[in-house]
């Protein structure tokens, strides 16, 4: 089985994890676009600390949980969509920025 997204994937386990009241997830297969998602997260306070574990292989990172998070995950259409209508789906894809 191929993984389609590895920061999906990822945001998937560390939203099951939260609500099941864990203090710590183990996220694998580590990349540099997670690990730059959850520095952002970490600013922002949403995580305490995160760890990466070099095996070798495609790496591990074991993150801290501090019970903020109520959702999280990936936004992906199936389309292709052009420069000019970008904003256009932003609005229609995102929730509003009132919300949360």
């Amino acid at each position: 089985m191929v993984r389609m997204s590895v920061l999906a994937d990822a945001l998937k386990t560390l939203s099951n994890a939260e609500k099941r009241g864990k203090r710590q997830v183990l996220l694998r297969p580590s990349s540099k676009v997670l690990i730059k998602f959850l520095q952002t997260m970490q600013a922002h306070g949403y995580i305490g600390e995160f760890t990466l574990i070099d095996d070798h292989r495609s790496g591990k990172i074991v993150v801290e949980l501090n019970g903020r998070i109520n959702k999280c995950g990936v936004i992906s259409p199936r389309f292709d969509i052009t420069l000019g209508s970008m904003e256009k789906w932003v609005a229609s894809l995102l929730p509003s920025r009132q919300f949360g």
